[in-house]
């Protein structure tokens, strides 16, 4: 019998984990990669003795990556360590108050009581409510494809009941009144590219699922969870192919049948799986492909997410007073996400996200020193006609000038190095529409079955995987793609998907 092969375009957390699933189910698989490195978003940045972790950096539900392990018959504790991080994030404002976010309950009643006595007992019917939302959302749903609109019409009483209709900022200031608690319980969405005032209150389950799983870093960086991944791979079999950017996606009477990179590489599959941006899978991977055609133009009309303005940068000295995630919430919530959402204005002020993992592991930084990243969102290309490459240093020169004054010292003093990564290397870099950061922004409407299928319904063997399909963004989202994806996969090659022990 002719084993089956699968193409998956994209090294991303999604690309991998699917590819590993196939890999281990009996499935020869190749992962095509545009740049040099796997990881997609999650890319390794090096310089003077520092190590970057350009993308993802909270770490949850770390039992889906591990099931991913246990199914090709390893266990992830043998390739990669998890370091729990505490706090999962200390959120501070400019009139000095800060919340540390985490997981202990009794710690987090006494700083609601100690800012708004009033809303220890909201939290409670909040936490009660975000329970109920994750066991339906993601315990039930997250991992199940929606192929056809009765799918979603299942699932809609449920849906209804939970009030999804409403925003996660909406559903939160339901049960809290304190303006600044309504700000902890509500960024969430911003994780996955979502503003919280229009973004499904669903999303208020990612606080539940921190709270049970909490939030990882791994030993080495989360780059040392990329190699971890790819290693098992390779050892189950399968093929890494770097620096080859997947050119068009084959195809023959409507049914896929290879693929064919820049550098003139070509294979044939019975499955492609695109990790890649989805547009820029219909429209240009896709282009001679008339099946197509209405996809592209459907997404064409779509909402993306915001875009985000990253610095990547390192000192000489450490700053023993950081978590290893800062929210830093500017003097204004809804009018900036406003600004960036709806106006598409670069403001004057900014929320940003500082992730400083020397805290966690010293060992990403020289001896004495400190590796960070920070992250502003801002609107994505559509929103806004910025040139970021006359911008981009202006725009980091506001937030360096920012974070010395607030909250790193003498941080031109010690600054040893510092790179960019704007909207425009979203959109160049890793073919993002729009420099989106995050894919179709997380509206119920975009969401389930109105986001695009896990399986193409009119190309025979495409699939999809990543932050643009089912269930969405975010590192247990797409890894959970890839459950959903994969399972399509095997059951339509006539495949049980049982654990390849090696």
């Amino acid at each position: 019998m002719t084993q089956s092969k699968a193409v998956v375009v994209g090294s991303g957390f999604g690309g991998m984990a699917l590819a590993l699933r196939l890999q281990a189910s009996g499935v020869q698989t190749t992962i095509v990669e545009k740049r040099d490195k796997p990881g997609g978003r999650a890319y390794v940045y090096e310089d003077e003795g520092f190590t970057f972790d350009a993308g993802p950096t909270v770490l949850t539900a770390p039992n889906a990556i591990e099931e991913i392990f246990q199914q090709a018959g390893r266990e992830l504790s043998d390739y990669v360590e998890l370091l729990p991080v505490k706090p999962f994030y200390r959120l501070c404002w400019e009139d000095g108050y800060s919340f540390d976010y985490s997981n202990d309950l009794e710690d987090t009643n006494a700083q609601i009581a100690k800012k708004s006595p009033e809303d220890v007992e909201g939290y409670a019917r909040f936490l009660k409510y975000a329970e109920e939302v994750f066991q339906q959302g993601y315990v039930n749903l997250a991992h199940e494809p929606f192929l056809d609109f009765w799918s979603m019409m299942r699932v809609a009483p449920q849906l209804m009941r939970l009030e999804s209709y409403r925003s996660v900022y909406s559903m939160v200031s339901k049960f809290i009144k304190d303006p600044q608690l309504r700000q902890v319980y509500s960024f969430h969405s911003l994780l996955v590219g979502g503003n919280p005032f229009k973004t499904s209150s669903i999303y208020t389950l990612i606080h539940v699922l921190e709270r049970k799983w909490g939030v990882y870093f791994p030993r080495g960086g989360t780059g040392a969870l990329v190699q971890a991944m790819m290693k098992l791979f390779t050892e189950l079999g399968g093929e890494l192919r770097l620096g080859a950017p997947v050119e068009r996606i084959l195809t023959q009477n409507g049914r896929v049948t290879g693929v064919a990179a820049a550098d003139g590489w070509t294979t044939g599959a019975d499955v492609v799986a695109s990790n890649a941006d989805v547009l820029h899978t219909y429209r240009r991977l896709l282009e001679r492909e008339p099946r197509a055609d209405s996809t592209t133009r459907s997404l064409l009309r779509r909402r993306y997410s915001m875009s985000l303005f990253v610095i990547y940068f390192g000192t000489r000295s450490r700053h023993p007073d950081l978590a290893h995630h800062t929210v830093l919430f500017g003097p204004r919530y809804r009018g900036l996400l406003t600004d960036i959402f709806d106006r598409g204005v670069l403001s004057d002020d900014f929320s940003l996200y500082l992730h400083a993992p020397t805290v966690t592991d010293p060992s990403l930084a020289p001896p004495g020193g400190e590796a960070f990243y920070v992250l502003s969102p801002v609107p994505h290309l559509g929103k806004a006609d910025i040139n970021w490459e006359e911008e981009g240093p202006r725009y980091r020169d506001r937030i360096f000038e920012y974070l010395e004054e607030r909250y790193i010292p003498n941080l031109s003093r010690d600054l040893v190095t510092s790179r960019l990564f704007t909207p425009a290397d979203f959109a160049g870099t890793l073919n993002a529409h729009l420099g989106s950061a995050f894919s179709l922004e997380p509206v119920l409407t975009q969401s389930a079955w109105f986001r695009v299928h896990n399986r193409d319904s009119r190309i025979r063997g495409l699939y999809f995987v990543g932050a643009g399909t089912h269930p969405g963004a975010g590192v247990p989202g797409v890894v959970a793609s890839a459950r959903a994806t994969g399972d399509l996969v095997l059951k339509d090659l006539g495949i049980k998907g049982k654990s390849k022990k090696n």
